[in-house]
């Protein structure tokens, strides 16, 4: 019976994120017939954890190498995007801007594996993207969160259906809420939970698998603006203690311009890749790097490639 349980409610949740594709990265993709531990349940190819590092290794992994070689993405007959070419080294923040509809999500999704190119490819560490790649983490702008399922059971689901104990899975979604500045609100169910504090949760999840590579889509475009301070500038602290690989969609030059070591800015019908603005910034960031003059005229360098017409493409 308790294995019967188990397969429904696997189910049940592949069907949420099928229907509600924020929940999580994985919708439909799995490790063909990759095994959990004792539970026998197939594990979506999104939350399997990275290989834990060698005993005695003193490397601090940094992240994942992405390559976007001549990607092209279509709606049906419509081209998006098209001959798309960007570089991501290990550890960077490419911050990607540009008007709505130019395909900054989609291309998000096709590094993510949920989607393919039309033409082009994307390969992570050197190995071509033909589904969801292990080590890999997206957080949506709609929160995601399984709304029967308390915080620390939230935080610790990615951990569970990669095989790891529930006492361990459970200890670790307490270090990761304690990160996210949750602590005491572990046994809180979503719903008692203002948007800031759930993104929060869905950021701690996102990290829970220790990821070589963190998409983020819009994950503040919901908030109100002062949440959405507060979680950039945590989001950056985060970053500096556990530096990641990130590929960061946004609709807001600033933001773009505050987490960047560099910017791609796509225009154009079908759009591409107008520029790489490289962000010479201090590494720490803090609310006093928005006055300085190198981030105001990088402001402005990215306001007016966004807002210039497509013949300056």
């Amino acid at each position: 019976m308790a294995a019967v349980m188990h397969s429904l409610a696997i189910q049940v949740s592949l069907l949420c994120i099928r229907h509600f594709p924020g929940m999580m990265l994985s919708m439909t993709v799995t490790n063909g017939g990759e095994k959990g531990s004792a539970s026998g349940g197939e594990r979506p190819a999104a939350w399997a954890p990275r290989q834990e590092e060698k005993p005695g290794s003193t490397e601090v992994p940094t992240g994942a190498t992405v390559e976007i070689d001549g990607v092209t993405m279509k709606f049906g007959e419509l081209v998006v995007s098209q001959d798309i070419n960007l570089s991501i080294p290990p550890g960077e923040i490419l911050s990607i801007v540009g008007p709505s509809g130019c395909g900054k999500t989609t291309m998000l999704r096709a590094v993510a594996g949920l989607i393919p190119p039309a033409a082009g490819s994307v390969r992570i560490d050197g190995e071509r993207v033909s589904k969801t790649p292990d080590g890999v983490a997206m957080v949506f702008q709609h929160f995601g969160l399984f709304p029967w399922k308390t915080v620390e059971a939230n935080v610790a689901y990615a951990l569970r259906i990669s095989g790891v104990a529930k006492k361990k899975s459970l200890g670790k979604a307490r270090e990761l809420i304690q990160m996210v500045g949750l602590s005491g609100f572990e046994e809180s169910y979503p719903h008692q939970l203002s948007g800031g504090m759930q993104q929060r949760t869905g950021l701690a999840r996102a990290l829970a698998v220790r990821p070589r590579l963190l998409l983020m889509d819009e994950p503040f475009g919901a908030l109100d603006a002062q949440t959405r301070e507060v979680l950039q500038f945590e989001l950056l602290r985060i970053w500096q203690e556990r530096p990641v690989t990130m590929l960061f969609v946004t609709h807001s030059i600033d933001e773009a311009v505050l987490f960047g070591n560099r910017v791609a800015v796509l225009k154009g019908h079908p759009s591409g890749v107008a520029e790489v603005v490289k962000v010479d910034l201090p590494t720490h960031r803090d609310r006093a790097v928005t006055t300085m003059p190198e981030y105001l005229a990088l402001r402005e360098h990215v306001w007016s490639l966004v807002m210039a017409g497509d013949e300056s493409r």
